[in-house]
């Protein structure tokens, strides 16, 4: 399990292939059932294909502004991510930039955190006025569940990767100020 682990923590191309078969189950799931599977591989490959391009542009500008090419981002993530502090000074100092740049970027992406939360929550809303509405309940509790379930875990994972960034600030910072 480790070994798939690091895989798909370092290969763009295992995530792809991840990300295209469970794209490709739920649009299989949720296809009309007269239609033809191709367009249900095409359909994923598009979207797998957006999704990979945007992950790609990602990690390159991370890379770019942390002065480090991809395959070392993604150990470096791996590192922030187990609170292992290197001890090769270059190492920490591409650490630091790139805990900068994570931070940055979070606590940016905070500023419209409520607004999109607040949004999930009028459609989880919606869809259960819809579903009594029309006397079906059981998709759109399903529905409504599925959405708070994601919201709550966006928050729980934001706060997490948070504090582990705070955490390997500061001990990048204690780890500089012990070697002279």
């Amino acid at each position: 399990m480790s070994a798939l682990k690091r895989r798909l923590d370092r290969s763009l191309t295992a995530q792809a292939v991840l990300a295209f078969l469970l794209v490709l189950a739920i649009t299989a799931l949720f296809s009309r059932p007269d239609e033809h599977p191709v367009s249900w591989v095409l359909r994923s490959a598009l979207y797998t294909g957006i999704g990979v391009a945007f992950a790609a542009v990602q990690r390159r500008r991370i890379s770019r502004a942390t002065g480090t090419d991809p395959r070392r981002f993604a150990d470096l993530n791996r590192k922030i991510r187990d609170r292992e502090v290197p001890s090769d000074p270059e190492e920490r100092a591409i650490m630091r930039r790139l805990v900068a740049e994570h931070l940055r970027r979070m606590e940016r992406g905070g500023k419209w955190l409520p607004y999109w939360l607040g949004l999930m929550t009028l459609i989880a809303v919606g869809v259960l006025v819809l579903g009594a509405a029309t006397g079906s309940l059981s998709l759109p509790v399903f529905s409504a569940v599925l959405l708070i379930g994601i919201a709550w875990w966006i928050l729980w994972t934001r706060r997490r990767s948070m504090a582990r960034c705070r955490h390997m600030q500061s001990a990048l910072r204690e780890q500089d100020e012990r070697v002279p």
